[in-house]
């Protein structure tokens, strides 16, 4: 493969990933190649290494004579993903907590605060929106490049579910004083109380799916 292809290849791969987790393709829906040629502006064979990409994220799965689609992930297969991210943004958690910067813990302590006054003024959007932002910044400091990039797959195949959970009244009040408890252990440099911290939010993730699922809130 030559070196323009790759790089095609990959654009295509970050184009159509970005769509799928923006939600623009539904779980289940059929991709097919000529309209993703035509959307991507790539050839055929760069659309199909893109799809390839994406299958051993999963995003995507291919069947025999039913081509590639956008991989439905059931609830029980959600709830394990989240398990998986606990044990890992626990580890990421208490690695921030060892290589915290004094700036960096002020830009935690600044997200936290907007955090509670979009609470505060039922901002959910911007919460949800923060929430992002912390959890990306408690990677960053960490700078663990394997644990980030595994989390990064994990979070991918669970876009919808987290999507779903985000509308579920009363969650960010839930939520909250759980990433205030994760600022408040790396700030402190205090890497066995953010990674407790950290596993008991997704934990709680976790938990809050299954009401879900029992309330029939998810599919």
């Amino acid at each position: 493969m030559s070196p323009e292809r790759t790089s095609a290849a990959v654009r295509a791969r970050d184009k159509l990933r970005e769509a799928i987790l923006r939600g623009e393709y539904l779980p289940g829906e059929r991709l097919v190649e000529a309209q993703l040629c035509e959307r991507l502006g790539v050839s055929r064979f760069n659309a199909r290494t893109a799809l390839q990409d994406l299958v051993a994220e999963g995003l995507v799965e291919i069947q025999r004579n039913k081509g590639a689609h956008v991989r439905k992930v059931s609830i029980d297969e959600a709830i394990e993903i989240t398990e998986v991210r606990m044990v890992l943004e626990g580890l990421v958690a208490a690695r921030a907590a060892e290589r915290v910067t004094a700036e960096q813990a002020a830009e935690l302590e600044e997200i936290g605060q907007l955090m509670r006054r979009a609470v505060e003024a039922e901002e959910f959007r911007r919460y949800s929106d923060l929430n992002q932002r912390l959890h990306s910044l408690v990677r960053r400091i960490a700078g663990h490049t394997t644990a980030d990039r595994l989390i990064a797959t994990l979070r991918g195949q669970l876009v919808r579910h987290q999507y779903m959970l985000s509308l579920l009244p009363g969650r960010p009040a839930v939520s909250l004083p759980q990433h205030e408890r994760i600022i408040a252990a790396i700030r402190a440099a205090d890497p066995k109380e953010a990674e407790a911290a950290m596993r008991d939010h997704i934990n709680s993730v976790a938990a809050a799916m299954r009401g879900m699922d029992v309330l029939g809130g998810l599919p």
